[in-house]
């Protein structure tokens, strides 16, 4: 007998968007369970029973899913589609059925992007719970000090009552000729900005944000703007890592 699964873990398996934007679906009554309009988010359904319906167009959970590293360059949004049709991310990557940017870069910032019509993967990615580690290269304005750098590794605040979790944080230069300093900075969080958050927060502007690595993966053989499928084995370790840790 098939297991009832919850509503926003079947439209996120389904390729239609993240488990956060799926419970955002319901939320909205946008969602129909055999021809209901459903706004519980404990709502379970079984795929082999019940018609599930987003928009009153039926939707399935996929069996072909979709895994790709792209090299996000400047100059492009990370979102499917802009309605002032301003260059996004997915101008860059393959029309496949349902695929999606796992959380966001800025339109400035550069670096790893993954890509999936996998919703429940992009959820447990993204999300601190999972702990998935993201891995940044950080230009700043100044010479960052201890005292910068302390606030930093402990956990900033960025604004009133919403601090970060501990960052690990390691200067790589410091350029006195520029008055600058280059960073990396590895977090598991996904707030809004976070990094540019951060070091505005203790005086040091961010100048350029690069994402180099998420988990295992990384740039190598990836030039700007060029992408390429995950590998069956980096797909496994992947499902490994975000699945056997802290499962609903």
């Amino acid at each position: 007998m098939q297991e009832k699964i919850r509503l926003q873990k079947y439209l996120a398996s389904a390729g239609l968007a993240s488990r956060r934007a799926a419970e955002a679906m319901i939320a909205k009554g946008r969602v129909k369970v055999d021809g209901k309009t459903v706004t519980q988010q404990g709502t379970k359904v079984d795929p082999h029973i019940n018609e599930v319906s987003v928009d009153d167009h039926p939707v399935s959970m996929l069996k072909n899913k979709y895994y790709y590293i792209l090299f996000k360059p400047s100059g492009y949004l990370t979102s499917v589609k802009d309605p002032f049709n301003r260059p996004t991310v997915m101008d860059l990557l393959p029309k496949k059925k349902g695929l999606f940017p796992v959380g966001r870069l800025d339109f400035d910032t550069t670096g790893l992007l993954l890509a999936t019509n996998d919703g429940e993967m992009a959820f447990r990615i993204m999300h601190p719970r999972y702990k998935v580690q993201k891995k940044y290269l950080v230009l700043v304005k100044g010479l960052i000090s201890s005292k910068a750098l302390f606030s930093l590794r402990r956990g900033t605040l960025i604004e009133e009552e919403i601090k970060t979790s501990p960052a690990k944080v390691q200067v790589i230069n410091k350029k006195r000729d520029s008055n600058e300093s280059l960073l990396e900075f590895i977090i598991h969080e996904g707030k809004n900005r976070q990094i540019k958050r951060m070091c505005s927060a203790v005086g040091h502007p961010v100048k350029s944000l690069q994402r180099t690595g998420i988990a295992f993966l990384t740039l190598e053989g990836l030039e700007p703007g060029s992408y390429r499928a995950l590998t069956s084995e980096e797909v496994k370790k992947l499902t490994e890592l975000t699945f056997n840790r802290q499962n609903d």
